[in-house]
C-alpha cells in the first residue's frame, strides 16, 4: 500500500508547492477544500503542471495520483482518509486553522495505537503554526480529554517554515501553478530549534515582500517588480531589512555576513521579473500583517525594546495602515472602519496588540494619528 497525505487547502500554494513536494516524495495526495468548483476540477483532471520560473529558465513537473474531498459536505469521507493517512498538511491561512482542527481531531481519534502516528505539519506563514493547530485539535471541544493520554501515540506534530513565492496565476491557468524555482521547507530538513529559521524567513522574505507591496501600492505601482525599480522604494526595503538583520543577528547568533547574503538573495527573489505579483495581492490582509507577532510589529517591537533603529519598519507600518478599502480585500475594509471609529491609542491596541508600557507604543500611536489626520483631509 502506498503512502497517503491529506492536504487542507487546494489553492496555489497547496497544489503548486506542498502537494508537488509530497507527490515527488511518493505520496498519493488527498486535497481537502470547500470550493466545489475547484474540487470538481481536481477530480476531473488526471494531472496538472507545476511551472517553475527563474532567470535561468523554466521547468515543468507533472503532478498525478491525487483526489479531492469537500470537507464541509463529505466530512465522513475525509475522516476516513485521515484515519489511514501517513501525514496531514495544510496551507489555509493561520486564521482558518481553528476551522480544520475538528475534522482532523476526529480522524486522529479513529486511528489505532498499533499504527504509526500521523504526522501533522501546518505550512503557514506564522510562527509556531503547527503548535497552534495542535492546540485547536487537542481542545476539549474537539478531542475528549479522556483520550489525551493516548494522543501522542496517534499523532505527532512538527512546526515548519516554508519559503516560496507563488504569485497570482493567469486567468486561464486552470489547475496549473506557476511559481519561483527557489524554495525552502525547514522542518522537512529537521533542525533542533526552528525559531531562528522561522523568524529569519518571516522577518526577511515576508517583511521585504510586504514592504515593497505597501510602498508600491501607495505610489501607484502595479507589481512588486515595478515597485522595486523605484529607487526610493528599494531604499525603504533595504532599510527595513537592515533593521531586521540587526535583530536576527543579535538574537539568534547568526553571522552578519550570512544574513547579509540572505538579504541580497531575497531582494533578488522578490524582484523576479518573471513573477507578476500585483501589489494588491501581496498586500492583502493588512490586519494580520500588522498584528503583534507578524512581519512588521514583531521585529519592530523587539528592536525598540533594545533601543535600536526602527525608522524603516515604521515607514512600512505606516504604508500598511494606508492600505484601506482595497477592492476584494475584506481586511483592508475592516482596517478602514477601525481607523475611522477609534482613536490612535485604541487602534494600536486593537490592530497591533501593543500595550502602552512597550517602548514602540508612542511611535505607533504617532503613525496611526498621521494616517488618520491625512484621511480626514482627503
Amino acid at each position: 500500500m502506498g503512502k497517503t497525505a491529506v492536504h487542507f487547502g487546494a489553492g496555489n500554494i497547496g497544489r503548486g508547492f506542498v502537494a508537488c513536494f509530497l507527490h515527488n516524495s511518493g505520496y498519493d495526495v488527498v486535497f481537502a477544500d470547500v470550493n466545489d468548483s475547484l474540487i470538481n476540477m481536481i477530480n476531473a483532471a488526471p494531472s496538472y503542471k507545476v511551472i517553475e520560473v527563474g532567470t535561468e529558465g523554466t521547468t515543468e513537473s507533472v503532478i498525478t495520483n491525487y483526489t479531492a474531498i469537500n470537507s464541509r459536505t463529505h466530512e465522513e469521507d475525509l475522516i476516513e482518509k485521515i484515519r489511514i493517512a501517513d501525514i496531514v498538511t495544510c496551507s489555509v491561512g493561520p486564521n482558518i486553522l481553528k476551522f480544520i482542527a475538528p475534522v482532523i481531531a476526529k480522524g486522529i481519534d479513529r486511528r489505532s495505537t498499533d499504527s504509526a502516528p500521523l504526522h501533522v505539519i501546518a505550512c503557514e506563514n506564522a510562527i509556531g503554526a503547527t503548535d497552534t493547530l495542535r492546540d485547536f485539535i487537542k481542545d476539549p471541544k474537539n478531542t475528549d480529554p479522556e483520550r489525551l493520554d493516548v494522543h501522542h501515540q496517534l499523532a505527532r506534530y512538527a512546526n515548519s517554515a516554508i519559503d516560496r513565492i507563488v504569485p497570482a496565476q493567469d486567468a486561464d491557468a486552470g489547475l496549473d501553478v506557476k511559481l519561483e524555482k527557489f524554495y525552502e521547507w525547514v522542518g522537512i530538513n529537521w533542525v533542533s530549534n526552528l525559531q531562528p529559521f522561522i523568524e529569519r524567513k518571516l522577518f526577511t522574505v515576508n517583511t521585504s515582500h510586504a514592504t515593497a507591496a505597501y510602498h508600491g501600492y501607495n505610489r501607484r505601482k502595479r507589481t512588486v517588480y515595478d515597485a522595486l525599480q523605484d529607487k526610493q522604494i528599494m531604499a525603504e526595503v533595504r532599510g527595513a531589512l537592515m533593521e531586521t538583520k540587526s535583530l536576527i543577528v543579535s538574537k539568534h547568533d547568526i553571522e552578519e555576513e550570512a544574513q547579509a547574503a540572505y538579504v541580497e538573495k531575497i531582494i533578488k527573489r522578490i524582484g523576479n521579473p518573471h513573477l507578476e505579483d500585483a501589489v494588491e495581492r501581496v498586500g492583502r490582509a493588512p490586519m494580520r500583517k500588522l498584528s503583534r507577532k507578524e512581519r512588521f510589529i514583531g521585529p519592530a517591537a523587539e528592536l525598540a525594546e533594545k533601543g535600536m533603529s526602527i525608522k524603516y519598519l515604521l515607514d512600512a507600518i505606516e504604508m500598511a495602515f494606508r492600505f484601506q478599502n482595497v477592492e476584494g480585500d475584506d481586511e483592508s475594509k475592516e482596517l478602514a472602519q477601525i481607523m475611522s471609529e477609534n482613536g490612535p491609542e485604541d487602534v494600536v491596541a486593537k490592530v497591533c496588540g501593543i500595550q502602552s508600557s512597550e517602548k514602540i507604543y508612542p511611535s505607533l500611536v504617532e503613525v496611526v494619528k498621521r494616517v488618520q489626520d491625512d484621511s480626514r483631509e482627503d
